[in-house]
């Protein structure tokens, strides 16, 4: 029977309302334990995270992609100088493998046992040459063009860049680098950035590598070097890092890369996959890989 007095209808409404909200919540289906969540799957997956020179850039985010749909693992990739990336991998200490854009900052690397060496594979080869706007306003076509009174030229910081260290190397080996340094008005932090150069106009040629072309050829041209004027073949070495705790995972990647469609990734950007290649564009005893010391001053 429902009260009469206001004040007592009142309190008896109010504890109805309590009343069949708890009943509410205990007629709820609990949910079943033993039943994964949606983001139990995703937590699971497995991933590798790699620090890249970008001399890379472009045919590694395609194989990345590819890596991923095929293996059902996540590749997070960080970008930039291989200087740089490696300094990163080392203070935050972890990463499950290093991929830089020479044999410079692999054998740093290792020295510093920051990568297994026993895991290093060679993923393709670079050669260094000049790079110029499409088109070739400035008219560039060699080495010693790049003294020129007036001409703006770009490198990449050859202390912490694999270009840059090139490019340093070849003009010291030509006797250029007098020449040519007070003509250099940018230092780029990366090889993506030292491409960008060429593109935005900033500068009328850099010295850079022969595929930089290939990233974006309706306005990037590239002048090669004289055979005897390439110091060195360059190559894109990959290894696992001390920090990784999952050798298996990372070795497969490092497998997928060097083998098969990795390879045919890199083919498609036009990045050169075996020494003999390399070597059709540079004298037969030009050595490949290896270090070269910054000189003072750079």
């Amino acid at each position: 029977m429902i009260p009469r007095n206001p004040r007592l209808v009142f309190t008896y409404s109010l504890l109805l309302l309590v009343a069949s909200t708890f009943l509410a919540q205990c007629n709820k289906k609990q949910p079943d334990k033993a039943s994964p969540s949606p983001m139990d799957g995703a937590m699971a997956r497995p991933s590798l995270e790699i620090f890249v020179g970008s001399a890379t850039k472009p045919a590694i985010e395609e194989a990345a992609q590819l890596y991923e749909t095929q293996s059902g693992s996540k590749v997070l990739m960080h970008f930039g100088g291989s200087g740089k990336m490696l300094s990163e991998m080392k203070l935050g200490r972890r990463g499950d493998l290093y991929l830089p854009g020479s044999s410079d900052f692999m054998e740093l690397a290792k020295r510093e046992h920051l990568v297994l060496p026993d895991t290093e594979k060679r993923v393709a080869y670079l050669i260094p040459a000049i790079n110029v706007p499409a088109g070739n306003p400035k008219n560039i076509r060699t080495l010693d063009d790049l003294a020129r009174p007036g001409l703006r030229v770009g490198i990449a910081r050859p202390d912490s860049v694999c270009v840059g260290l090139f490019a340093a190397e070849v003009l010291e080996r030509a006797g250029l680098a007098s020449r040519v340094r007070p003509n250099i008005v940018t230092h780029a932090e990366s090889c993506e950035k030292t491409a960008q150069l060429v593109v935005l106009g900033t500068v009328d040629a850099v010295l850079g590598w022969e595929v930089f072309h290939f990233w974006q050829p309706e306005k990037i041209d590239t002048v090669f070097l004289k055979p005897d004027q390439v110091a060195r073949i360059g190559y894109i070495p990959i290894a696992v890092s001390t920090f990784s705790t999952q050798h298996a995972l990372a070795q497969q990647f490092i497998d997928f890369l060097v083998n098969g469609q990795g390879q045919t990734i890199f083919r498609k950007w036009h990045y050169l996959t075996s020494v003999e290649e390399a070597r059709k564009q540079v004298r037969p005893d030009t050595p490949v890989g290896g270090e070269w010391k910054l000189p003072a001053g750079w």
